[in-house]
């Protein structure tokens, strides 16, 4: 039930640690969106009970999209948040960091009814498979997020800017555009949170301005940066 960092590497070459969400703060976040949709589908009852039998027909097309497709459209169009997980500081994504998708997300809310066994009630599921799953995986995933290849994290706030790394400056070989500056700047800022090998990867593409290719490549960006945000040599 404890909460633990799943290390990944974005298709950018950052390396992220995603704080992963244990049983209790889902548990919380999914009770507050069963009492929403609830909440919901009682006042729409009530006030859909006018119409009488066709009242009761859009009545049940609401009950559907309520439980099913409540948390698909929120996931999906709301950066991985439902009302419960926004107000828990959860956010649904996928397990290498990125936004969860539209397949994703049905098939992980799919698997609810899998998750839910053993369901005496159909509006109270007691989660067992689920729970059992929770608490069997390191990351904390449910049957669905194991299935779709998703994970429930905290939504991390957002950290200060980092700092260039203090290297010596060197002016660049060539004039450099505006748009260019910025973006050796942004990748000394971002530096050391790309692995090493990202970083090889993005200076060996600047040879040309540093003259430089290989070992000794990263920091002839990163002394260019220094020039620019005018530090001495």
């Amino acid at each position: 039930m404890l909460d633990t960092l799943r290390p990944v590497e974005t298709p950018e070459g950052l390396a992220l640690d995603l704080r992963c969400a244990g049983v209790a703060p889902r548990a919380y976040a999914w009770l507050l969106d069963f009492l929403i949709r609830m909440a919901v589908a009682i006042a729409a009852s009530m006030g859909l009970a006018v119409f009488g039998e066709a009242g009761s027909g859009m009545w049940l097309v609401l009950l559907f999209v309520i439980l099913w497709a409540y948390s698909i459209l929120f996931e999906v169009l709301n950066d991985g948040q439902t009302p419960g997980k926004r107000a828990l500081g959860l956010r649904v994504v996928n397990v290498n960091g990125t936004p969860v998708t539209w397949v994703s997300s049905i098939i992980r809310n799919l698997m609810r009814t899998v998750d839910a066994m053993p369901a005496p009630v159909p509006f109270f599921p007691l989660y067992g498979f689920g729970l059992a799953s929770s608490l069997a995986d390191r990351y904390g995933r449910r049957l669905g997020d194991l299935v779709a290849g998703t994970v429930v994290v905290y939504v991390d706030v957002p950290a200060e800017r980092q700092q260039a790394p203090p290297v010596a400056a060197q002016a660049p070989r060539l004039v450099l555009q505006p748009g260019e500056q910025r973006a050796i700047v942004a990748f000394a800022e971002r530096a050391a949170r790309m692995t090493a090998e990202r970083q090889q990867e993005l200076a060996d593409l600047l040879a040309p301005l540093t003259g430089k290719a290989g070992p000794g490549s990263v920091d002839a960006v990163l002394a260019i940066a220094s020039h620019l945000l005018g530090r001495r040599a």
